[in-house]
């Protein structure tokens, strides 16, 4: 009774609202974020424009100065469990104008990947929160008389699940802030069903490369449009540049009006921003300026966009190779015993061999002299000569036998010495491959590894026009493109590029791909 009875004193409330001016949708009017932050928008996000772990804050000031309360504050910690998965937490509190809640939020994201070009992103919030009435929209006017009643406080929870589609740089998503709720203190659920809000968003990611920034900077223009009860829906557009140094927006919603704004990231690491948003609309002459303040602490460096929602794999890819690391060394160091034990038995059997060949030719020589004894007879001068023959005949096998034994003693140390230098350090990155299709065997300088052409092109673009001639080559065992900057022979002298940055030519880093013969 006592909820029925709030329920028709906040429609009374709002019809008087109406009659005075505009009202204010009860959503929670997050449609200017982007990337930081963006999980209240749709849970989705957590996993797509996520960066690593971070810490961020959002707050909202509508149609009011910065020195008073903000009418939407958010709290929240963003982390990836690992390529496929994130999760998040905040606090967060809401001012609908008619209700306050106050409360937190849990988010979970899971991305499933057809290829390395589509995906499909699966997210939850789940909302706990206490509502309590405000009644701000009177205050101040002594002309409205509230009718007298006691203001209660109801637990809610709320299910607000999303979905993205990826194809590329193309997104695809749909959310809903209030799919699921239910009132834990009367019993039932929180709204009814012509209540619910959705949200849907188009948005295509383009890569630039701007000559102040590293790596591939985005363009990302979005359209969204959201069904709010009671209230016409709302067509909005925003497009965002984002580089690793700041970022800048610009947008426009058909209720609230036009929006600009953009902020810097310091030290890569930590981001802060601002944006201010104008009512265009004549009934909303006469209201304030909306303001927003936005920061993010990622306990993970900064990385510039290659590929929105696929930047996450090859980050997992590249903890997956960190951590395959010692096996590679273990297995590395196995191999190289093998093949210096090999090494040693052949050397033995080459010298065995060659000391019987020279016994052969030893015993043949002499059943020929002896043979050539019994059916002539020979004065003594010439038997003697040929003995001193045989003699020097036995002193040349063995010399060439003795020869042939040293110069296959140093080939076998050689190849030892060969495979010692070509032993991977311990704390060095390197990968190897056994009969890599269309790789000639050596080793390759790798400069970056990606899971799309259009992120591969785009980087082998801003390679050539530094003067660099990269090529890349796709790997079949994880369906990923490695740029590398040039073959070499030996180790040796790809540690000697590596070290040297290409001759001061590429600053960034670098490692080892090896390519053995099967």
């Amino acid at each position: 009774m006592v909820k029925f009875k709030l329920s028709l004193l906040s429609v009374v409330f709002i019809g008087i609202l109406h009659a005075q001016k505009r009202g204010l949708p009860v959503d929670l009017r997050q449609h200017n974020l982007t990337d930081s932050n963006s999980t209240i928008l749709n849970p989705a996000f957590s996993n797509i424009y996520g960066n690593g772990h971070s810490i961020g804050l959002w707050s909202r000031w509508q149609w009011q100065t910065i020195d008073s309360d903000p009418s939407t504050f958010f709290l929240n910690y963003t982390g990836k469990l690992n390529g496929a998965s994130s999760i998040g937490a905040g606090f967060y509190q809401h001012n609908t104008n008619v209700h306050l809640n106050t409360g937190g939020v849990i988010n979970y994201a899971y991305r499933y990947d057809f290829d390395n070009r589509i995906s499909l992103t699966f997210g939850l919030n789940l909302f706990a929160y206490q509502q309590e009435f405000s009644g701000n929209p009177f205050q101040g006017d002594p002309q409205v008389l509230l009718p007298l009643s006691t203001p209660s406080e109801d637990f809610i929870l709320q299910f607000a699940p999303g979905i993205q589609f990826t194809y590329d740089g193309l997104h695809i998503g749909f959310s809903s802030e209030n799919m699921f709720d239910y009132n834990m203190d009367q019993k039932e659920g929180n709204t009814s069903p012509d209540e619910k809000i959705f949200l849907g968003t188009v948005s295509y990611d383009i890569p630039v490369s701007l000559g102040t920034s590293r790596g591939t900077s985005t363009i990302r223009p979005m359209l969204y449009i959201k069904s709010i009860p009671s209230y016409d829906t709302q067509i909005g557009l925003s497009t965002v540049l984002s580089t690793n140094k700041f970022w800048a927006q610009a947008g426009y919603n058909s209720f609230y009006g036009m929006a600009i704004g953009g902020g810097g990231r310091i030290i890569d690491r930590f981001s802060i921003g601002a944006l201010v948003e104008f009512g265009t609309d004549s009934d909303l002459k006469g209201n304030d300026p909306t303001f927003e303040l936005t920061t993010v602490y990622s306990f993970d460096r900064f990385t510039a966009r290659k590929k929105v929602d696929k930047i996450d794999q090859e980050e997992e890819q590249k903890k997956e190779n960190i951590a395959q690391a010692p096996k590679i060394d273990r297995s590395s160091k196995e191999e190289l015993g093998k093949a210096e034990a090999l090494a040693l038995k052949q050397e033995t059997r080459e010298k065995e061999k060659m000391t019987r060949k020279g016994k052969r030719e030893s015993l043949k020589l002499q059943e020929k002299e002896k043979e050539k004894e019994r059916e002539g007879g020979k004065n003594i001068s010439d038997q003697v000569e040929k003995e001193r023959k045989h003699k020097q005949d036995s002193i040349n096998i063995a010399k060439v036998t003795a020869e042939n034994v040293a110069k296959e003693k140093q080939l076998q140390e050689k190849l030892a010495k060969q495979a010692e230098k070509e032993k991977p350090k311990a704390d060095e990155k390197y990968e190897e491959a056994s009969g890599e299709d269309g790789l000639k065997p050596g080793y390759y300088l790798i400069a970056n590894v990606f899971g799309t052409k259009k992120y591969l092109n785009a980087f082998m673009s801003d390679l050539t026009k530094k003067g660099l001639q990269p090529r890349s080559f796709l790997r079949n065992k994880n369906k990923l493109n490695y740029v590398y900057l040039g073959r070499y022979e030996s180790m040796g002298e790809a540690r000697k590029a590596r070290d040297s940055k290409l001759n001061g030519r590429y600053t960034e880093k670098t490692w080892i791909y090896r390519v053995v013969s099967e």
